[in-house]
């Protein structure tokens, strides 16, 4: 990867191929939750794909102190005009993906169009485990305190499906405990997205649902239908065999859906110039 500095803090950053531009900004805990999908032959070599670890992962800077859901999506942001990119599809999944609503509630020129793949919506509250593994993490246990999270959200069987497609991500994940536990969680608790800034989005967004994240928990399935409600413009989509690992779990189906999308929702060949575009 790639070493860009943005607003002061040094980024790794990956950036592959031509066409229109997918942003693809990783989930909490794992830096390369999107490594699978960018080689998927429906995206890859028709798409210019941008992927980057976020401040505190793997071998981009940490930021002392708190860093906020807009300070992230403002980060993204300086990124992309760092890349010359003008506007973008933008693919965000979990926490990321509030992190893709508030880039384009802040910067809208930039975001052509939002896949979001079962957001962290804290308005459905995720469940007593994650009070569980916030504890293991204070006490110091940052295994336990992971496992505790990815066996919450992904289902027990996580580990081995991340071990095949990701080898070495939950032992990362690990090491970036600190980030996802300290910043990530209470940055997302602290997000005050409600339905009156959802009607502001006018974007194309696709709402992305794991078949089997039902048998893991409500809350996905709750969150979807909320943000289906609320979002003007928004299409569903249930991604077969997956639970809220999603694309690690169903590459090919992922990527074909978002490859459909973003062609039903193209980028006006004139805004993939550098200039950048106005945020109203």
């Amino acid at each position: 990867m790639d070493r860009i500095v943005v607003d002061g803090v040094g980024l790794d950053v990956e950036d592959l191929g031509t066409g229109e531009p997918v942003v693809l900004i990783h989930a909490g805990l794992c830096a390369d939750w999107f490594m699978g999908l960018r080689d998927e032959p429906a995206l890859a070599g028709s798409h210019r794909l941008i992927r980057y670890h976020r401040a505190g992962y793997a071998g981009s800077d940490r930021i002392d102190g708190a860093l906020s859901i807009r300070q992230q999506a403002g980060q993204c942001r300086s990124l992309l005009r760092a890349l010359g990119v003008a506007e973008a599809h933008i693919v965000g999944h979990s926490s990321s993906a509030a992190i893709a609503l508030q880039l384009a509630l802040d910067h809208p020129g930039t975001v052509h169009s939002l896949a979001l793949l079962e957001t962290a919506l804290l308005t459905v509250p995720s469940g007593p485990f994650a009070g569980d593994a916030m504890r293991a993490f204070l006490a110091g246990d940052r295994t336990t305190a992971v496992d505790t999270w990815l066996s919450g959200v992904c289902g027990p069987g996580y580990r081995t499906v991340m071990d095949r497609a990701l080898p070495a991500a939950v032992d990362q994940a690990v090491r970036d405990a600190d980030t996802f536990f300290g910043q990530e969680l209470p940055a997302v608790r602290a997000w005050p997205f409600d339905q009156s800034q959802a009607g502001r989005i006018t974007q194309p967004v696709l709402l992305v649902l794991g078949e089997r994240s039902a048998d893991v928990s409500p809350a996905f399935g709750r969150r979807h239908d909320l943000l289906l409600s609320w979002l003007p413009a928004a299409e569903p989509f249930v991604l077969p065999d997956a639970t809220h690992l999603l694309h690690v779990q169903n590459p090919a189906g992922m990527a074909d859906r978002l490859a459909q999308f973003f062609a039903d929702h193209p980028i006006n060949v004139f805004n993939l110039a550098e200039a950048a575009p106005p945020d109203a």
